[in-house]
C-alpha cells in the first residue's frame, strides 16, 4: 500500500507543511493561554479533560481555584463550556489542544498546584508504550511547571499502565509517591462509569 503521503510533493515539502502546523496550533494555544487571568492561584490542571465531568464539578466544589481543562478534542471541550456556563462556575478555563504541546507553550507566570491525569489512553500494545503520556521525560517536563509540593492525581483501568506510571514516580527526583487516600476530591466520570475496575496514584513534587 502507498503511504498516505505519497505524492508528487517533494518530502522536504511536507515537512515544511508539519512545521507550519505545529506553529500554528503553538499560536493557538498561546493565545489560549494568555487569555487565562491572572492572579488566580492556584491554578489547577487537568490533561485530557473530555466533556469536562470531573473538573465542572471540581472547580464548582473549589470555588477559590482556578482550574484548566485541555483536551485534544474541541467537541468535547464545547460540551464542557456549556456544562459551566449553564452551572454559571467562572473558574475554569477550557484549552483545545494536544498535552506535549501545551506543555512546551505554558508561559512562566502560569506554575500548577494540582494536576489530574484521569483514564488516559493507555496503549496497551507493546510497540505503542512510547506514545503514553506519562513517562519519565514528561514527569520532569511536568514538574519543572508546577509549585512547590504540588500534587499529582493519577487514574486508569488499565494496571500495567499505572505500574509503570507507579515505577516511573518512585524512579524520579521529582516526585514523591504518597496514599491514594488522599485523592481530593470525587466524581465519577464517564471512563469510571465504564471501568470495572481502576487504581489511583497520588505523588508530591520534591523541591530541592
Amino acid at each position: 500500500m502507498k503511504h498516505p503521503y505519497a505524492c508528487a510533493t517533494p518530502p522536504e515539502k511536507i515537512s515544511e507543511h508539519h512545521r507550519r502546523v505545529l506553529n500554528t496550533r503553538r499560536r493557538n494555544l498561546l493565545s489560549a493561554l494568555a487569555r487565562l487571568p491572572r492572579g488566580r492561584e492556584p491554578y489547577d490542571l487537568e490533561i485530557g479533560c473530555g466533556h469536562g465531568h470531573f473538573l465542572a464539578g471540581y472547580a464548582r466544589a473549589h470555588p477559590n481555584r482556578f482550574c484548566i481543562g485541555i483536551d485534544i478534542a474541541g467537541a468535547r471541550l464545547e460540551r464542557a463550556q456549556r456544562k459551566t456556563d449553564r452551572a454559571g462556575v467562572d473558574n475554569v478555563g477550557w484549552i483545545h489542544g494536544d498535552a506535549t504541546l501545551f506543555l512546551d507553550s505554558v508561559p512562566e507566570h502560569l506554575r500548577f498546584s494540582r494536576v489530574f491525569i484521569l483514564f488516559p489512553d493507555p496503549w496497551p500494545k507493546k510497540r505503542h508504550h512510547k506514545h503514553r503520556l506519562v513517562g519519565p521525560e514528561f514527569l520532569k517536563r511536568l514538574a519543572s511547571l508546577c509549585r512547590p509540593r504540588a500534587e499529582l492525581y493519577f487514574r486508569s483501568d488499565h494496571i500495567p499502565y499505572v505500574e509503570a506510571v507507579e515505577a516511573a514516580l518512585a524512579a524520579s527526583p521529582r516526585w514523591s509517591p504518597e496514599s491514594p487516600e488522599t485523592w481530593p476530591w470525587e466524581s465519577r466520570t464517564v471512563f469510571q462509569d465504564l471501568a470495572p475496575s481502576y487504581r489511583s496514584l497520588v505523588a508530591r513534587k520534591v523541591d530541592n
